[in-house]
């Protein structure tokens, strides 16, 4: 029925090219490609020795960070659909690439730059932290500045269809259509109660989580940002099926989208948990630089600290055989309905193991590559077919709440829960 071309081969990809396999109505055709093919080909034939999956996998080598080989494979594969499942770094390469080749595009999260230091790039940015009232190296104002573009050539280009942001979008809007005439404020929590043994390790990209966790934390309140030192403010919350766990306040790409869509809100905020020790490690890599972007030389040559941090921490994906507790990840909302206050939580919790025992996988790759899938698949079958760059709150939200509980993401909607001072 569709012809998929997956762009990355790392852990979030790994999930989501399995569950393409899964769901073979949709996926008929599926090309993996990623600048290591080797990657590529061990997990095609991972999942063809399986045997339970009718989709035609194909591989191909490509560099995601040139259009111009981006549109040799996209013109030699011809894929309804690109699923970008590799950098932030490199969304804007492959979406001039689907633009140029008329594809739609699919990505889990907003571009950020490699390099923080260009001087172009720092102009624009510098404006934009002086004009918008954050200081966040990503935001959505490079994506959404191709939205005519994508209009114009009738695509959709679907940003963010990961769980946060993505499902906690897709939350927002089934509560804004079922339970609330106006919702009021949004807490999005993300917990993470699993432990992998390793004194100190990320369960993402390193280069992208430590980045993003050692910001500035910043939130929407009365029409404005407000931004908070980092780790700054401190919450604690009991979640269901983990328990008690220290949260604190963080910048997230999804508060400017749904501060922009979601008509009314007054507060949208982001909390996400750490142990101690994870926070300990990180002050002090963060303290001898070794967090830093800006290229120092190490005997005779230029290194990225943060990059060679990145080489020296555990893969992510190979955290799944010995991580092991649950995942709580959801949204409170306060609101009105029918004249009424309301509050409401909706989350999803996901057992490590249960993943692992599925596709080999820890949850935090399960949690993004599933709906990874989900929203390629709705783009793919014309479900959704809202063309521009289109985050997911503004589409509707039953088709994606139901394939959520298909495909291994059960939610649950509490009434009158606990709520965030």
């Amino acid at each position: 029925m569709s012809r998929v071309l997956v762009i990355g081969c790392g852990g979030v990809a790994g999930v989501a090219i399995q569950k393409c396999c899964q769901n073979d109505e949709v996926f008929t055709e599926l090309c993996i490609a990623s600048r290591t093919k080797e990657k590529c080909d061990a997990l095609k034939a991972k999942i063809e020795s399986e045997g339970k999956t009718k989709t035609v996998i194909t591989t191909a080598s490509v560099n995601a960070d040139s259009v111009e080989e981006m549109i040799a494979l996209i013109e030699s594969y011809k894929p309804e659909v690109v699923l970008n499942v590799a950098l932030p770094y490199q969304d804007l390469t492959i979406m001039e690439a689907c633009l140029a080749c008329k594809v739609h595009y699919v990505d889990t999260a907003n571009y950020e730059p490699e390099d923080t230091d260009e001087p172009v790039w720092r102009a624009a940015y510098e404006k934009r932290c002086k004009e918008a009232g954050f200081t966040a190296y990503f935001d959505y104002s490079y994506q959404w500045a191709y939205n005519e573009k994508f209009k114009e050539a009738g695509l959709t280009a679907l940003l963010g269809t990961g769980f946060d942001p993505g499902v906690t979008s897709v939350f927002t809007a089934y509560a804004q259509k079922h339970y609330f005439d106006e919702i009021h404020t949004i807490d999005i929590l993300d917990c993470n109660g699993g432990d992998h043994g390793y004194p100190f390790a990320t369960n993402f990209n390193p280069e992208i989580n430590l980045r993003e966790v050692s910001a500035n934390g910043s939130y929407w309140e009365n029409g404005h940002w407000i931004e908070t030192a980092p780790m700054e403010i401190k919450r604690e919350y009991d979640f269901p099926e983990v328990g008690r766990k220290d949260m604190y306040l963080l910048h997230h790409e999804e508060i400017e989208s749904l501060a922009k869509n979601i008509k009314g809100v007054k507060r949208i905020r982001f909390f996400m948990t750490f142990g101690q020790s994870y926070l300990t490690h990180m002050k002090c890599l963060e303290n001898v630089g070794m967090l830093s972007t800006s290229p120092v030389m190490f005997e005779g040559r230029e290194i990225v600290p943060i990059q060679f941090l990145k080489a020296l921490l555990p893969d992510p994906a190979s955290l799944g055989p010995r991580t092991v507790g649950k995942t709580n990840i959801g949204c409170i909302f306060t609101g009105v309905k029918d004249g009424k206050e309301k509050t409401i939580y909706i989350y999803n919790v996901c057992d490590h193991q249960e993943c692992y025992r599925e596709l080999g996988s820890q949850a935090i790759s399960y949690t993004t590559g599933v709906p990874a899938m989900i929203g390629t698949a709705l783009v793919a079958t014309g479900i959704w077919n809202k063309t521009g760059t289109v985050n997911l709150e503004e589409l509707d939200p039953d088709p994606y709440m139901d394939m959520l509980n298909k495909f291994g993401l059960p939610w649950v909607v509490e009434e009158n829960p606990q709520t965030v001072e």
